[in-house]
């Protein structure tokens, strides 16, 4: 049973909440953050992105980022002030983008618990991306990005988070992406409830951030054998997360990009595709089911659809990515590996079908892939199986804020 501990949390003033509030470090490059951080000395991007007080084009890696970080983190606690809570609490955490809603709750999450597999994960990670946040996390001694988990939804969890609703909220912004966000402090009682029915989850399945949380697990690896009095719940042993019920999600597609036809011709690689695919001129750039998939090929969108079963596939095999992957990239393109392959970009679905059409006329790429988005049931089916998704399947949104809770140790 999963294990969701209220925690000491560090959070900003509410007059400064919205300005501290940053998007995830993972979505934006280093341009990008200088951009959102610009004129805002308050913005987490200078604790997440601390390259952006740097020296342009450092090495995200260089020693000089970490302890950059570390001071842009203590300048914040003493600036905004980020103040850590007296007591341990829960805090529950609604996101609001257009019509789509989503409440979820901040909690403790066992680092021991992810490295048993209660916490279960359905992407590889990058060993130098663990050492990046692992070091991030060690030097300032803190999670300050939480993993976005998920979990089988819960009456009992929806009734006592509707209830915590019902109060004051601690935060209510309207960041300059147009989402909204809210945050509550449950009371003592209510963070005990909601740790109790959190207990009684069987498992977690990451649904963004694989990597904080192996980070977390090394953390604890790292800090217990310096401590001669490890008990295992030590502050060290859980990190940051973000739980929301699986039926609350939103999955975008992650679609794809592709800078040459591997040598062929346009008419050449349609024959190709063709002895697979039933292939059909659409005026629709998005597809409208599971399997199908839209093709940007000059200057006009195609439909694709499977001449072949694929009910009878694998989990891994019958997803949308793999068939895509398995008939068309590697066989066809020549990408073997997408994780490697120089060939291939990904486009995350919040950009749109348009950033499809603008890359492939501006001539840097020659094709592209609209995908129907991968659905948290089949997410939840591959972590359960113990499979791992092929790369850039999933798109989740809204983003999770970094800034508003952070957890030490």
């Amino acid at each position: 049973m999963a294990e969701f501990l209220p925690f000491h949390g560090v959070l900003p003033t509410v007059e400064r909440a919205a300005a501290v509030a940053a998007v995830p470090y993972d979505v934006v490059n280093s341009e990008e953050a200088a951009a959102l951080a610009a004129g805002n000395p308050y913005s987490f991007l200078h604790v997440s992105r601390p390259e952006i007080d740097l020296d342009l084009g450092i090495s995200l890696y260089d020693d000089r980022v970490y302890a950059q970080a570390a001071a842009a983190f203590r300048r914040l606690c003493q600036e905004v002030p980020l103040k850590q809570d007296a007591e341990a609490h829960l805090y529950v955490y609604r996101l609001q983008m257009g019509d789509h809603v989503q409440t979820g709750v901040f909690g403790a999450a066992s680092a021991a618990e992810y490295r048993d597999g209660v916490i279960k994960k359905h992407e590889k990670t990058r060993q130098d991306k663990e050492d990046d946040r692992t070091r991030h996390v060690m030097t300032l001694r803190s999670h300050t990005g939480p993993a976005f988990f998920t979990y089988r939804d819960s009456a009992a969890i929806d009734e006592l988070v509707e209830k915590i609703k019902r109060q004051k909220p601690l935060f209510d912004f309207t960041a300059a992406d147009r989402i909204k966000h809210t945050l509550w402090r449950a009371d003592a009682a209510d963070s005990a409830g909601l740790s109790a029915l959190f207990g009684e989850v069987p498992v977690f399945y990451i649904a963004d951030g694989h990597h904080r949380s192996a980070a977390a697990a090394r953390t604890m690896q790292e800090c217990a054998p310096r401590n001669p009095q490890h008990t295992g719940k030590e502050d060290y042993n859980y990190f940051l997360a973000a739980a929301f019920p699986a039926s609350q999600l939103r999955i975008l597609p992650y679609n794809r990009v592709v800078k040459s036809l591997n040598g062929m011709s346009e008419t050449e690689f349609l024959a190709k595709v063709a002895e697979k695919f039933s292939i059909v001129v659409t005026g629709n750039p998005q597809p409208e089911k599971s399997g199908e998939f839209c093709m940007y090929l000059g200057g006009r969108w195609l439909l694709l659809q499977p001449k072949f079963a694929t009910a009878g596939l694998g989990v891994i095999e019958r997803l949308d990515v793999s068939i895509l992957q398995d008939n068309i990239l590697a066989p066809l393109l020549g990408i073997a590996d997408p994780r490697t392959s120089k060939a291939i970009d990904f486009i995350g679905g919040i950009r749109g079908t348009g950033e499809l059409t603008r890359l492939v006329d501006s001539g840097s790429y020659q094709v592209a892939f609209s995908m129907y988005p991968t659905t948290v049931g089949q997410l939840m089916d591959i972590a359960d199986a113990g499979e791992i998704m092929p790369p850039k399947s999933t798109w989740f949104e809204p983003k999770l804020r970094d800034g508003l809770v952070c957890h030490n140790f």
